[in-house]
């Protein structure tokens, strides 16, 4: 018992350092403590957004189409935004996003206060902000393994994607408060004042090289080159596929949860931001779980199994009726999602070269816009039947789906 005890206490130190090892390098911690502040912007938009289109309309498929907007404009845009990555110092072009992000949120917030906000303004705005965030995430994503080791990558990709759950646990529930106590306006310029704390935080980032050894292309061709990259490197491409295909079953729910909120649970916008933050409670110990994953412990196998989760869990979702339940089917949500996001990103960027990894990352935002092909038949199946028909209709594809990619991928099986 005395050694059994002296081993664990052994042990436990080397968890901790592994799980946290690349916040030791400053200029990750830069950028992580400036994506907590974009990310709990982002979180808290999702609530307000959903709540006054909602509130404004009443209508569960418009309510879908405002979470959507920014879906077509990262379709389009999302492969040139990977390539400018690739030819452009990544700070600038992830502050020019930030900036822009900024500025949305505050002509939102004006729009409220002087009562001309309407839902095709939000609609507007969500189209926006899909362009921006086109140009910028493949950049705040390829900019990871630039800033740590080799070594370091997995962890920290999945230590950003722990950073991103604990906003979501926050974010939702301070920002219903908020919206219940000051109003969507109060919920939108304290967005504001988010996204400009993470533009002044990531002033302080050095400079990034340029991946690309030639500049001089067009670019079409670096986006036609990036392409015939990720078609010739199979690893890559069934990791892309997988995104791809479960994103536009697994996504779109979180749009609809204003939609169950009212007319299954009968709650009100504060419940709805205890739903998100249990979703981030979800999400964070997945995260961290991945964080802690060594480079042999079968990730590839891992990742098809949270995929599975999600897929159990919103047909669970669709299955029940009661919200206290929902709780924690919302917490098996998060670490479904987070599993699913954080190992499929660092897998990517461990099997992409430095010169084409923004433009790999540019084809992984397309599963961001694949999103309506998911969300906008969610709607419309939850406005003619139910939202519980929408929900269970999504967990049984999402689950045969991966049942069928279990099977077919044992490329992604052996990783």
């Amino acid at each position: 018992m005395h050694i059994g005890d002296a081993v664990h206490r052994a042990h436990r130190p080397a968890f901790f350092v592994r799980t946290f090892d690349s916040l030791s390098n400053p200029q990750f911690r830069i950028l992580w403590f400036g994506m907590l502040l974009m990310m709990g912007a982002m979180n808290m938009q999702m609530l307000a957004r959903g709540q006054l289109a909602w509130d404004l309309t009443g209508d569960a498929f418009l309510t879908s189409a405002v979470g959507a907007g920014f879906a077509p404009p990262i379709l389009l845009f999302s492969l040139f935004g990977g390539a400018v990555a690739d030819r452009v110092d990544k700070k600038r072009l992830i502050q020019i996003g930030q900036a822009g992000m900024a500025l949305l949120s505050v002509g939102i917030a004006f729009a409220i206060v002087s009562e001309t906000v309407t839902i095709w303004h939000l609609i507007g705005a969500s189209v926006v902000q899909g362009t921006l965030f086109a140009f910028m995430m493949p950049a705040r994503q390829a900019i990871i393994p630039a800033l740590v080791s080799k070594e370091q990558v997995s962890n920290a990709v999945a230590l950003n994607a722990s950073g991103m759950s604990l906003m979501t646990v926050a974010s939702p529930f301070i920002g219903g408060y908020i919206y219940h106590l000051g109003g969507a306006e109060a919920a939108y310029f304290t967005i504001a004042g988010m996204n400009i704390g993470a533009f002044i935080m990531t002033t302080t980032l050095k400079p990034t090289a340029v991946a690309m050894s030639s500049k001089s292309k067009r670019m079409w061709k670096d986006v036609k080159e990036g392409l015939g990259y990720v078609r010739h490197n199979r690893t890559v491409l069934m990791l892309l596929l997988l995104a791809l295909s479960t994103s536009m079953l697994a996504m779109p729910m979180r749009q609809l949860l204003p939609v169950q909120i009212d007319e299954v649970f009968h709650k009100d916008v504060e419940s709805l931001g205890q739903l998100l933050a249990m979703v981030g409670v979800g999400a964070l110990i997945g995260s961290l779980l991945i964080a802690s994953l060594k480079q042999t412990q079968h990730r590839g196998m891992v990742l098809l199994l949270t995929t599975a989760i999600s897929g159990v869990a919103i047909l669970l979702a669709g299955l029940n009726s009661s919200y206290f339940v929902a709780l924690f089917i919302m917490v098996l949500i998060g670490i479904g999602d987070s599993g699913r996001r954080s190992l499929n990103q660092s897998l990517i960027m461990e099997n992409a070269d430095s010169e084409h990894r923004g433009r790999v990352m540019g084809v992984y935002m397309l599963n961001f816009g694949m999103m309506p092909l998911g969300a906008l038949p969610m709607g419309l199946v939850s406005e003619l039947i139910g939202v519980k028909w929408a929900y269970a209709g999504a967990g049984i594809a999402l689950v045969v789906t991966t049942l069928m990619l279990t099977l077919m991928t044992r490329r992604i099986r052996v990783l």
